[in-house]
């Protein structure tokens, strides 16, 4: 309902600026021509491993803590990619890299965040805080991973 209100039927949209893929096309020929030596698919069984071990459904402070330090180790290990396919088309090294590189930013914030709230609620349930806490939870959780973190 709010577009209707903000926009008008046939109204042009702004022209983007002119260095906008700049961004993005620099993002994707940096993963092309990764040279490093471990594989995308080492690095995503890792990250996968650390989340299933240490950001379960039940988890505990402590186990988060120790998350997170696993966690910033895979993602320290993602600057070491290695993508044998340098091709355009049908490269599905590339795009899983392009994919470990969204999943393990948000893995990264996930376990930071899980680690942070100190109640159960949902989905994430921690057993060495059983309870709901609304005083001080009832809330959401805003989270990024600054890009110098890279």
């Amino acid at each position: 309902m709010k577009c209707a209100e903000l926009i008008a039927p046939n109204e042009k949209h702004n022209d983007l600026p002119k260095d906008s893929a700049e961004r993005p096309l620099s993002r994707l020929d940096t993963f092309r021509n990764a040279n490093g030596s471990t594989p995308t698919a080492k690095l995503r069984l890792r990250m996968q491993k650390v989340m299933q071990d240490y950001c379960a459904v039940f988890r505990t402070g402590e186990v988060l803590e120790e998350g997170e330090k696993r966690i910033a180790e895979v993602f320290a290990g993602a600057s070491d990619v290695k993508v044998s396919d340098r091709s355009l088309i049908w490269n599905t090294d590339l795009v899983e890299t392009l994919e470990f590189d969204n999943l393990i930013a948000q893995a990264v914030v996930t376990m930071s965040a899980a680690g942070n709230r100190t109640e159960s609620r949902g989905a994430h349930a921690r057993e060495d805080h059983p309870d709901r806490d609304d005083k001080n939870w009832m809330k959401h959780s805003l989270a990024w991973l600054d890009d110098r973190a890279r």
